[in-house]
């Protein structure tokens, strides 16, 4: 066990699933800056890759809720089991549907995606079987790739606002 009473392979895949989710904050905010910052072709680029990649996300983050209804080793049926099965396929007709948007609706569409889901993973039924650390992972990359999506909609101007 290690000192805080955790035993060291919970603390190691606390620390990776740490790492790997703040890396994947990552080509939000590369994307946020280079379409910001970048030669006018790459902003271009960078807005659509931003839209793509929050799409894959959000579909992975549906599947996280698959995974933990299937992953339990109980076997007990809980009373939630069915509706979050159906729940977690949300994400990824939220996200799918958004690729076919222009670039400013389907951030927004993403965007709201992304709180619903965050919602979810709250609310009572959405967080068991997590343990209490992955909540708060959750939160602050759900909050950080929120304000990521209002970044870009302020990069794109006026239009992003339906002025």
């Amino acid at each position: 066990m290690s000192s805080s009473g955790f035993p060291a392979a919970l603390m190691t895949r606390h620390r990776t699933a740490w790492g790997l989710g703040l890396s994947g904050l990552i080509p939000f905010i590369a994307c946020l800056v280079v379409a910001f910052l970048g030669p006018t072709a790459w902003q271009v680029t960078a807005v659509y890759a931003f839209v793509y990649y929050a799409a894959v996300i959000l579909s992975f983050l549906g599947g996280a809720h698959w995974g933990a209804v299937l992953q339990r080793t109980d076997k007990a049926r809980m009373p939630g089991d069915i509706r979050r099965l159906a729940l977690a396929m949300l994400p990824s007709l939220i996200a799918w549907p958004s690729l076919m948007l222009s670039p400013v609706m389907g951030i927004w569409v993403l965007m709201v995606g992304f709180v619903l889901i965050w919602i979810y993973d709250l609310s009572r039924e959405g967080r068991f079987g997590w343990p209490k650390w992955y909540l708060l992972l959750r939160s602050v990359l759900t909050v950080v790739v929120v304000l990521a999506h209002a970044g870009m909609v302020l990069r794109l101007g006026e239009s992003a606002w339906g002025f």
